[in-house]
C-alpha cells in the first residue's frame, strides 16, 4: 500500500510541467507548439528567453530529484528500500513524459532523467551530465547527446553498484527517453536536426 502511494505521489510531482508554467508566467508562447513542440528547456531556449529555459532546466531537474530523496528520507519508516526507490523514479519519469495535468502531452525527460540519477548518486548524475555536456559540446545536438547519456546511464550504475531493481528502472527511463527521440532520431540521420541555439520561426536568435 505505502509503496503504491509513494509512486502515485511521485506521478503527480513529475506531472508539473515547468516548461508550460514558465513559459505562461513570461508570456510566451506554449512550447508544444513550435519548435520541437517540446516543453523541455531546449525548446523553451529556442523562444529566445534563456531565463525561462534555465527555470524549465532546474524546476525538471529538481522535481525528479525531490520524488528519489523524499523516497530515500522517508521510505525507510514504511519498510520501502531499493525497490521503493526504483518505482518511485519510474512513476515521477512516467509523470513527466505523460503528465496528468496538461493532457498527458509532456516533455522528453531529460532533465527529469538528470534529477532522478543525481537523487539516486551524485556521482552517477555528474558522469552522465558530463557524458551530455561533451557530446553537446563536440555536436551541437541535445537530442544525441541526451540519447548517448541516456545509453550510457545504466553502465555508469552498474560499474558503482551492480545489477539491482534500481538498475532496471535506469535501463527503462533510458528505453523510454529513446523511444521519447524517435522523431529526433529520424532527424539526425536525415541532417534536419535543430541545433542547440537555433531559433523557432520567426522567433529571437537563442
Amino acid at each position: 500500500m505505502y509503496i503504491l502511494l509513494f509512486a502515485i505521489a511521485a506521478y503527480l510531482i513529475g506531472s508539473v510541467s515547468f516548461g508550460i508554467i514558465t513559459s505562461k508566467l513570461f508570456g510566451l508562447g506554449d512550447p508544444r507548439t513550435y519548435g520541437s513542440n517540446n516543453p523541455g528547456a531546449t525548446n523553451v531556449l529556442r523562444s529566445g528567453n534563456k531565463t525561462a529555459a534555465a527555470l524549465t532546466l532546474i524546476g525538471d531537474g529538481f522535481k525528479g530529484w525531490l520524488a528519489v530523496w523524499l523516497t530515500q528520507r522517508y521510505g525507510p519508516q514504511f519498510g520501502l528500500g531499493d525497490g521503493a526507490v526504483a518505482l518511485v523514479a519510474v512513476a515521477v519519469f512516467l509523470g513527466h513524459l505523460w503528465p496528468v495535468f496538461f493532457r498527458f502531452a509532456g516533455g522528453k525527460g531529460v532533465a527529469t532523467l538528470f534529477g532522478i540519477l543525481i537523487g539516486i548518486s551524485l556521482w552517477l548524475g555528474l558522469a552522465t551530465i558530463a557524458t551530455w555536456l561533451i557530446v553537446a559540446y563536440a555536436f551541437r545536438y541535445s537530442s544525441l547527446a541526451a540519447l548517448v547519456a541516456s545509453v550510457f546511464a545504466p553502465f555508469f550504475y552498474a560499474l558503482m553498484e551492480g545489477p539491482d531493481m534500481i538498475l532496471l528502472a535506469i535501463v527503462v527511463m533510458s528505453a523510454l527517453l529513446i523511444y521519447r527521440h524517435a522523431k529526433n532520431i529520424g532527424n539526425l540521420l536525415a541532417g534536419k536536426e535543430s541545433r542547440i541555439g537555433a531559433k523557432k520561426k520567426g522567433g529571437k536568435a537563442a
